[in-house]
């Protein structure tokens, strides 16, 4: 899956106005000793005023070039320690995340606090690639599909998933199953659940089918593209009634 300057440009000295100084000059003393000052000063004139633009020119690149690199370099920065962008390849988190969607992810969020349930992640998977699902269970939590009402139940509250994220006329899962989270570990499961590979895809890989906290990239909070599309993921109500 994977899978969201400027130059100061310098005019020409005025040649025009340099032109009148020794004339100037000229008409307020004797004609026979203006001359050879009036074209000297001129001639340091324009040597100074030739100087100015080229020293003001390469002043200008170099601030620019500096803008630049300072912009390349807090851009990686950004992307190795804070912010990366995914695009959605497949319809397992329909209808949250469309295919082509691109959504931004915190990859520090993990950094300052737990991974929490309802959360949208993105995760190294099951078959080391890049992967994204909704964390349905943390370290601990008892997941059990399915009560008398089809629902899926978290250390026995169930989970009212309809009309919430779940993509519509599916059920919560059309597998029984029934897992104790070890520690450290999560159950994820795509919001298409007929069209999901996910946890329940992956439970006799050893770790009944769970993927360790250590594997979670960062957690997605926007789905910036496309623009008619731009959203907060925030995480739902539901799970705040689970313990």
């Amino acid at each position: 899956m994977t899978e969201p300057e400027e130059t100061a440009a310098v005019g020409k000295p005025d040649e025009s106005r340099l032109g009148t100084a020794g004339p100037a000059r000229a008409a307020s003393g004797d004609p026979s000793d203006a001359a050879a000052p009036a074209g000297n000063t001129d001639e340091r004139t324009t040597g100074a005023e030739k100087g100015r633009p080229a020293r003001k020119k390469a002043s200008g690149l170099l601030e620019t070039l500096l803008y630049v690199l300072g912009g390349v370099a807090v851009a990686l920065l950004a992307h190795a320690f804070l912010l990366q962008s995914f695009y959605i390849p497949s319809e397992s988190m329909q209808n949250t995340l469309l295919v082509d969607d691109y959504v931004a992810v915190n990859k520090l969020a993990y950094k300052l606090g737990p991974v929490e349930r309802g959360d949208i992640v993105v995760f190294k998977g099951w078959d080391g690639e890049d992967t994204i699902k909704r964390v349905i269970g943390v370290g601990g939590d008892r997941v059990k599909c399915c009560d008398a009402k089809r629902r899926i139940t978290v250390n026995g509250t169930p989970l009212d998933e309809e009309d919430k994220y779940l993509y519509p006329g599916v059920y919560p899962s059309g597998r029984e199953f029934e897992v104790k989270v070890p520690k450290g570990r999560l159950w994820l499961m795509g919001d298409h659940r007929n069209n999901s590979a996910d946890s329940r895809s992956n439970m006799e890989d050893g770790h009944q089918g769970t993927i360790s906290e250590d594997d979670v990239i960062g957690r997605a909070f926007l789905r910036y593209w496309p623009l008619n599309r731009i959203s907060i993921l925030s995480r739902p109500e539901t799970f705040s009634a689970v313990r």
